[in-house]
């Protein structure tokens, strides 16, 4: 009877150790869907997603990037096209935050797990961005300390997604109370530096008098530095944004430049914790909080030096 009652209490513990291996849910495959390869931000999503998922599940896991050149059909259809392979994990940069829920909705009724980064999305499991508030707040105090408090600024704005918004609020909440006026603040220069090349064209034709620059990504702040530069227009004092892109880098390094700060992102550090999260989810484990806000410090020309961006991932 001892006998029978150890080997049973043996058998018992080894169910109880093979149970959550058993249940533990392999991670196969992620798709990650993102606005603009051509931005290196995105890139940089794309690589994290793919480290994490390697570092969790080895190398045969598969990791495909597409791209939607901020077109919301296009993007659908990729969305569509991942359901269709069955992966794991979505990764989502969503075009349009209201627009992509249903086939978000499909994907998790196909047992996908939805990881929103850099914007908010609905339908998604979690969402994992920059806080794109602070972003606003920290790039546009140093656009007041430069001006003393006075002059004319213009936003060069971007594509009307959760995130973009939350960097125009956090930017006119810094210039509120100062005598600073805002001059034009709806031109979408679609976050590209061709986009910030046209937009800050006309505004300076439009204005004769801008002291500073506050754009909504470092692409369209690199774009609206050179429309200044080849309209010669020394008025222009500053340009602020926000990223931490190697070109920011670059530009703050630079003595020619009038960028003078960008509010630093971490997209490698997104789409690894989203991967993180998303396969926690996976295994039945969500997160206490849906929403995770990554701090974007402000890099100026006094710290630049020792900023760590996104290269040396």
């Amino acid at each position: 009877m001892k006998r029978q009652a150890l080997a049973a209490c043996i058998a018992a513990a080894a169910l109880a150790l093979a149970g959550p291996a058993s249940a533990q849910r392999p991670l196969k495959s992620v798709g990650v869907a993102v606005s603009d390869l051509a931005n290196p931000y995105f890139v940089a999503i794309g690589k994290g997603a793919a480290d994490a998922a390697r570092n969790i599940a080895g190398p045969r896991v598969k990791v495909t990037t597409v791209s939607s050149k901020y077109d919301l059909h296009t993007q659908v259809g990729q969305i569509e096209n991942f359901i269709a392979n069955k992966v794991d994990i979505l990764v989502v940069n969503a075009t349009d935050p209201k627009g992509i829920a249903p086939v978000l909705r499909k994907a998790r009724d196909a047992g996908i797990v939805v990881m929103a980064v850099d914007v908010g999305a609905d339908n998604a499991d979690a969402t994992i961005m920059s806080d794109n508030t602070m972003a606003g707040v920290e790039s546009c105090k140093r656009i007041v300390e430069r001006l003393k408090g006075k002059g004319n600024v213009v936003i060069v704005n971007g594509p009307p997604v959760t995130a973009v918004i939350a960097r125009v609020a956090g930017c006119k909440q810094a210039l509120a109370g100062t005598g600073i006026r805002i001059v034009s603040d709806n031109q979408d220069a679609k976050g590209s530096l061709d986009g910030g090349m046209e937009v800050m064209t006309n505004l300076l034709i439009a204005h004769r008098k801008i002291d500073a620059v506050f754009a909504i990504n470092d692409p369209s702040a690199i774009g609206a530095e050179l429309a200044v530069k080849q309209a010669g227009r020394a008025d222009v004092q500053m340009v602020a944004s926000v990223d931490g892109a190697p070109d920011a880098e670059a530009a703050l390094k630079s003595k020619n430049s009038i960028f003078a700060v960008t509010a630093a992102q971490d997209p490698y550090k997104m789409a690894t914790m989203a991967i993180e999260i998303g396969y926690g989810i996976m295994q039945g484990k969500r997160p206490a909080n849906p929403t995770v806000l990554i701090p974007t410090p402000a890099i100026t020309r006094n710290n630049v030096a020792a900023y760590k961006g996104w290269a040396s991932r």
